[in-house]
């Protein structure tokens, strides 16, 4: 398919670009990016190639879209993601996952590993992978358990799973307690060049806990996770990180202690990288009053001074990702007592929108800034080839988002086979209007 998007902003950090520019995509692939000229059509190619005059070949092209007003961006990369499927299919499919990316302007998720049974070895990673070229409507990069079953008591084979299609290693919710286990994880990942991507939890200190420990949580009588609990395994993992010279990124970092600890190790060039959720960016644990259950994840929604501190670090870039951990649950379970429903929310068709609304449009992130915490980072850290950047010859996945389009949360329009989600009748500003997916349009706003 040949595919001409015109008139739109172009923002791609990763080649320096931020300008009006038409983006022609052939074959699955960026074919030409060309600043328009009146009628003329200047190619933006290699850098060593010399821009040519050249009347657009609107002619030639199966489809032109107009994207006049809209930002072209490389498609957007969620590093942390459940999709349910091997097991929890009732929660969520391979298929509804991917749908629900495409709708929130995803062209590539990373599915975490506690899957049912857990992909810690070759045959679940291809399953995943076999599943998501038949049914999947983006890119679906897995992610392998650190340990053997999630316990924690040995390695998996991670060469085997490496050689099946994982780019990264992870237990996920459960965090490596055994710091040996940690260690050696982490130098047989510098081996295959792949990142960890640990849950950061001292259970001694969280153990029971289901609320972030402070003010609301005394109030309400819940029990609490104390902010520390995050940090020292953050700290223990980033002294294993520079002791092995292993890649280490944060999942859903919460605290103050974790972003002090996390900058500096940068500053002494520990290789470390961290994300956020729109969640912990937006709320906090007072979220939790009324005891409500969409409102319940781990970590916990933190007090206003982490959230702050969370938001100044994405800001500033010590936080460098922007992730979903979308986390799917089925109604029944979600409707319960609060100490005993289960931790996590959907986000990947409100992350975008949620963003925009609340950092763009506030002024404290530009749009070059989202974009390269939402797509250029992510590809770089799991180094994904030819992704997270609209060059001449990379892959062509592209979203194209109104950054003015208004829109409610509505339960109904929801691609994810769970609802759970505190944001259910916000009013968002900004929205993914097209997601192309090696160059064939899976996503367009009605």
């Amino acid at each position: 398919m040949r595919l001409l998007i015109t008139g739109g902003r172009v923002i791609d950090p990763a080649s320096g670009l931020d300008d009006t520019l038409d983006v022609l995509v052939e074959e699955g692939q960026i074919l030409q990016v060309g600043k328009v000229r009146g009628s003329a059509f200047r190619v933006q190619g290699k850098k060593n190639k010399k821009p040519t005059n050249q009347e657009p070949p609107t002619s030639s092209v199966d489809r032109v879209v107009d994207a006049t007003g809209k930002i072209v961006t490389p498609g957007l990369i969620d590093m942390h993601v459940h999709l349910r499927e091997p097991g929890r299919e009732d929660e969520e499919t391979i298929a509804s996952g991917t749908a629900a990316a495409a709708r929130g302007g995803f062209t590539s998720i990373c599915c975490m590993p506690n899957t049912e049974p857990v992909n810690d070895t070759a045959s679940v990673t291809e399953y995943i992978r076999e599943q998501a070229q038949k049914v999947g409507r983006v890119h679906v990069f897995p992610i392998g358990c650190i340990s053997r079953a999630q316990q924690g008591q040995g390695l998996t084979e991670i060469g085997d799973l490496v050689a099946a299609g994982c780019v990264g290693l992870s237990d996920d919710g459960r965090p490596v307690m055994n710091a040996e286990l940690m260690r050696r994880a982490m130098e047989y990942a510098t081996m295959f060049d792949i990142p960890l991507l640990p849950h950061c939890e001292e259970l001694s200190l969280s153990a029971g806990g289901v609320a972030h420990e402070g003010r609301v949580s005394t109030e309400l009588g819940l029990k609490g996770i104390p902010s520390t609990a995050e940090a020292v395994m953050v700290g223990r993992d980033i002294l294993l990180s520079e002791y092995t010279g292993a890649r280490l990124h944060i999942c859903h970092v919460s605290t103050d202690e974790s972003i002090r600890l996390i900058r500096e190790a940068r500053a002494r060039g520990v290789r470390v990288s961290g994300e956020a959720t729109p969640h912990h960016l937006i709320l906090t644990d007072e979220a939790v009053r009324g005891f409500t259950t969409n409102a319940k994840m781990n970590p916990p929604l933190r007090s206003a001074g982490h959230m702050t501190a969370l938001r100044e670090a994405l800001i500033d870039g010590t936080i460098e990702v922007i992730a979903t951990d979308h986390a799917p649950h089925a109604h029944a379970e979600k409707e319960t007592e609060f100490d005993y429903a289960p931790f996590g929310i959907i986000g990947l068709e409100t992350a975008l929108g949620l963003i925009l609304t609340e950092f763009f449009h506030s002024r404290l992130l530009t749009l070059p800034m989202i974009v390269e915490r939402m797509a250029t980072a992510p590809a770089r850290i799991l180094k994904l080839k030819h992704k997270g950047t609209l060059a001449v010859g990379a892959d062509a996945d592209i979203t194209i988002i109104d950054p003015d389009r208004k829109w409610t949360v509505e339960e109904h329009e929801l691609r994810s086979k769970s609802k759970n989600s505190p944001f259910i009748g916000w009013k968002l500003k900004g929205q993914a209007v097209m997601t192309i997916v090696a160059g064939q349009v899976v996503w367009e706003t009605p």
